[in-house]
């Protein structure tokens, strides 16, 4: 009986049911088990990573100094130094302003005093604002009392004279003077002297200054106050008396740089500073220009510089508080020192004499002015001055055919 039931068909199928239903229900739990670990797994896995992301990204700004806290530091310190340098730079241009406004009081002051004492002016229509001659250059000769024969050759030369002077003044617009002071005694024989040449010539300009050789940074100072107020010019000149001068190649060089403002033209040197007593060109202050052996600031050779307008109002105005050095030409360029000034060397404003500036007068090149370097000076210019003219001057018809 039971040997039928083990071969009973029937019960095979069902024991092979049983087999199937047992794989058939392992392989569903798998599958949920799958199922189950991909729907859980998936979005924890991406909110790791973007967590991971976010971090990472901080640490890196972090790592780079690029915090967003410490960007914001440096963003507002950024905009601190910016206002702090627009606040500098509006300071500058208002300090400029001022300057300039206190150049233009001072000429506006300067030329009512001229008004009021009737100093030189003409009819022509070459006029400012307020009705007074503009010129293009008013040029002193720096001269003294025992120079007579210098002055005497110069007016010999290249200084016109009589009704030509005063033609140069109308047509060019160009003034010349020899620039002399007093003498300790006022109303001495030397003050008596000069007073008879200029009845005679008409040439001189007399400061209120007594004469010396080493006032000449005080002279200096006074001749440019004295020129800004009786003249109004676009440049004053200064110019040794044992010099020679080609007057038409000077304003043909001053009027390119007339549209310039705070001019200084001259050769410019730089030579040493000589702490040594009783060698000439002494600077009993060298201790300022630093150790022993420097040397000076860079400024103009002392034999004839110009500068314009407003650097002459400037050395008006402030003339009492402007420090005086040994060397006039030195004084003059230590005033501009710290100021907006553009300094410009030309070499033709120092030629040597002849044959130096007959060489580069034939070549086309005429000097504005000659001397000797080793003189400081045309040497025995009064007996030599005419040999130089003759050589090295431009000739007269220059000077009446020039268009300034």
């Amino acid at each position: 009986m039971s040997w039928k039931s083990r071969g009973d068909p029937s019960s095979s199928r069902s024991v092979i049911s049983q087999k199937w239903t047992l794989l058939l229900c392992l392989s569903c739990f798998c599958a949920g088990m799958l199922f189950t670990n991909r729907m859980w797994s998936v979005p924890e896995s991406k909110g790791l990573t973007r967590r991971t992301a976010l971090e990472e990204a901080k640490l890196n700004l972090v790592s780079e100094g690029c915090n967003p806290k410490a960007k914001e530091v440096k963003r507002e310190t950024r905009d601190i130094f910016g206002e702090v340098y627009k606040t500098h730079n509006a300071i500058q241009t208002l300090d400029k302003t001022i300057s300039n406004l206190e150049m233009e009081l001072a000429a506006a002051r300067a030329t009512q005093e001229s008004i009021r004492s009737g100093s030189p002016s003409s009819g022509d229509s070459k006029t400012d604002s307020s009705g007074k001659r503009r010129y293009l250059m008013v040029v002193g000769i720096n001269t003294a009392f025992s120079s007579r024969k210098r002055r005497d050759s110069v007016r010999a030369t290249w200084m016109p004279q009589g009704e030509k002077r005063k033609r140069l003044e109308e047509e060019k617009g160009i003034i010349i003077r020899f620039v002399i002071g007093h003498s300790a005694t006022s109303g001495g024989i030397l003050d008596r002297a000069v007073e008879a040449e200029d009845r005679k010539h008409g040439d001189l300009l007399r400061l209120d200054h007594v004469e010396g050789y080493l006032e000449l940074s005080a002279k200096t100072k006074i001749y440019f106050a004295t020129a800004v107020a009786m003249w109004d010019a676009d440049f004053y000149v200064k110019v040794d008396d044992d010099v020679h001068v080609n007057i038409a190649t000077l304003g043909e060089t001053l009027v390119r740089h007339r549209k310039k403002s705070r001019l200084y033209i001259g050769c410019m040197k730089s030579g040493p500073v000589l702490a040594q007593k009783g060698v000439r060109y002494h600077e009993p202050e060298y201790w300022k220009f630093g150790e022993p052996g420097n040397k000076y600031f860079r400024h103009a050779t002392g034999q004839l510089y110009a500068i314009s307008r407003d650097l002459a109002t400037y050395i008006s105005i402030n003339q009492h508080v402007l420090h005086k050095y040994a060397n006039e030409d030195v004084s003059l360029g230590a005033w501009f020192i710290g100021l907006d000034v553009e300094h410009i060397d030309d070499r033709r404003l120092c030629c040597g004499t002849p044959p130096d500036c007959e060489w580069k007068a034939q070549a086309g090149n005429v000097c504005v002015a000659s001397f000797d370097w080793s003189c400081s000076g045309i040497c025995r210019s009064a007996e030599r001055i005419k040999e130089v003219h003759r050589r090295c001057g431009e000739g007269e018809n220059a000077l009446w055919s020039a268009s300034f």
